[in-house]
């Protein structure tokens, strides 16, 4: 049994081994390249972030729904990458890895502060910190969401378990202040009241079974408290999580990442989040052909589905029925299973079937077993100095296999063919590949990938999108406004095609058409300045020099530092001087 006080060399020893390791393993990010996936909507080609923090896009930040999400703070934090790095990827990875270690050592504290465990809290955070399944999260820059709204989520617990100990409104609004952060930061955190309900069992001891033995463990008790008490208190924070899911269920609808019913029937959705279920405990176990994306694999083979069901029927009975005795398992397991629930495909947005990201914070969950299991093994078992070497060894284990999966995210080309070997009709990867030969010049072997990728799936809007960009640049017109209205079939409100069939229509000369096709393309790019400009150029195709003018300072207005829109406008206003 630990010392339930144990001394500050004890916690400084485990503070530094942290840090150490984490920076170990994560060193190497400091070169890498931005990842040609989400990171340019994200960053390189995001003219609101790459204007920093001025007025305007902080404006921008609190009421967009860019990428899907309302989360201003995750916008916030890039301007202010921008303002330090401008577009060094290595900053913003630098800056990933910090807020990585902050949230390893908040969650040290945190679970050392309710549970007097110094050794057991700091396993769990090496295995949060240093698990390959947690690379995603911290190497790719467009996860910082990930890790900035875990930050949030340890200091709301932390702030929590201030409000247990001492009571207090103060206490308790600073908690909902966390709380709001976090989920300004990423949704993920909807779950993080029902997480608080479990702590308050177990290790807070706020609520707890007749009979139940906490093993000594608990620290803060207050005693038995009213479970509806204590179901009520979490109550304002259930309704801002419910507006905040609702808000985002709102977001991810208009973006088009939610798929319907009749694209994948609910029955479908339940048999790949219980496969998912497993296998991201598999993955947690045994750490390899890690992917950025995994295909859906649409109907799964029933044995799998049941297998998988009645495995995590048997370990949920068993869970409850064990709870009085052994509650850190109820409630480790419980974590893991709740908090994946936003993500685990029910509702399906995207096309993928798991991915790698969203075991961050659940995870802790399964660590919080392994962590307390383990120590009871090895307190009975007789050769105590050989147990005690299976933590460091499966630490080290997980740190030489997340040294190797972190250097598939130093640029795109590796990540992608990594992919590529990794999964099976990958045509996003096949798609970003093309994307990636496309921007080095290289027609052929893009339109190969791409071609590809729609023989993967033939209704992938985005491969077809970019087939259509490959054919213009070649001055391909007929074949390019095909290819962009077949992305526009398949995703009617796709922007990104619609702004692209018009610039086909503008470079062909057909300045009616790229007219009509911009002003449709308004109805869902109606900040986007790029789309102005080339407006105006149509206007000017059709002599309205006074129309191109307003599209022109239209342009401006949104992003004031484009030197393109700014070029133009001057030209123009010198031609019509002279006229």
């Amino acid at each position: 049994m630990e010392n339930s006080s144990p001394g500050k060399t004890s916690k400084l020893l485990v503070i530094l081994l942290l840090i150490l390791s984490i920076l170990i393993i994560y060193w190497q990010v400091q070169s890498f390249d931005f990842i040609k996936f989400d990171e340019e909507q994200y960053v390189t080609k995001n003219v609101h972030v790459q204007a920093g923090l001025s007025v305007n896009s902080i404006l921008w930040a609190f009421t967009t729904m860019e990428a899907g999400f309302w989360h201003p703070l995750t916008w916030l934090s890039l301007m202010l990458d921008y303002e330090f790095y401008g577009l060094k990827a290595g900053g913003y990875h630098w800056t990933n890895v910090l807020f990585h270690i902050a949230n390893t050592l908040l969650l040290f504290f945190v679970l050392q502060k309710m549970t007097g465990a110094v050794w057991r809290s700091g396993f769990v955070a090496a295995l949060f910190a240093l698990h390959p399944l947690h690379v995603e999260s911290v190497a790719w820059v467009a996860q910082r969401k990930d890790v900035l709204s875990t930050f949030f989520w340890m200091l709301t617990i932390w702030t929590y378990i201030s409000y247990v100990e001492r009571g207090g409104l103060y206490r308790y609004v600073l908690v909902m202040i966390c709380f709001m952060m976090g989920l300004m930061a990423k949704p993920m955190l909807v779950t993080l009241p029902i997480v608080l309900l479990m702590i308050d069992y177990w290790p807070l001891g706020r609520l707890r079974l007749a009979g139940s033995d906490p093993l000594g463990t608990q620290t803060l008790r207050t005693g038995l408290q009213p479970a509806l008490r204590l179901m009520l208190e979490k109550t304002p924070l259930i309704i801002i999580a419910c507006l905040i899911g609702t808000l985002t269920f709102i977001a991810e609808k208009q973006a088009g990442a939610i798929m319907t019913l009749d694209a994948l029937s609910l029955p479908t959705r339940i048999a790949n989040s219980l496969v998912s279920y497993v296998l991201y405990v598999w993955q947690m176990i045994w750490p390899q052909y890690l992917s950025v994306f995994y295909p859906h694999p649409g109907q799964l083979p029933l044995w799998k589905i049941l297998l998988c069901g009645l495995l995590l029927l048997f370990i949920t009975t068993t869970v409850v029925c064990r709870a009085k005795t052994y509650p850190y398992i109820a409630v480790g397991w419980f974590w893991y299973i709740i908090t994946l629930l936003p993500v685990i495909g029910l509702i399906q947005i995207g096309s993928h079937a798991m991915a790698d990201r969203y075991t961050y914070i659940p995870l802790i969950g399964i660590f919080i077993i392994v962590s307390w299991t383990g120590k009871e093994l090895v307190d009975s078992w007789k050769y105590k100095k050989v147990s005690l070497m299976a933590p460091v060894l499966l630490i080290l284990f997980y740190m030489v296999f997340s040294w190797h999966q972190i250097q598939y995210w130093r640029n795109s080309e590796a990540l992608f063919s990594h992919a590529l070997d990794v999964t099976e009709g990958n045509y996003l990867a096949h798609n970003n590949l093309g994307v990636l030969l496309l921007d080095e010049g290289k027609l052929d072997a893009a339109e190969g990938h791409l071609k590809k990728a729609l023989f993967i799936k033939k209704t992938y809007a985005v491969s077809h999108n970019n087939l259509g960009i490959v054919y213009l640049r070649r001055g391909q017109f007929d074949e390019a406004i095909d290819s962009f209205r077949k992305a526009l079939q398949t995703k009617p409100a796709y922007g990104n095609a619609q702004l692209n069939l018009g610039d086909a229509y503008l470079r062909k000369g057909e300045y009616s058409m790229a007219i009509s096709v911009y002003n449709a393309a308004l109805e869902n790019e109606k900040q986007n300045p790029h789309l102005y400009n080339n407006l105006a150029l149509a206007w000017m195709g059709q002599g309205e020099l006074g129309k191109a003018i307003t599209q022109f300072e239209t342009a401006i207005k949104i992003a004031p530092h484009n030197p393109v829109a700014v070029d133009n406008l001057k030209r123009l206003r010198e031609v019509s001087s002279k006229k």
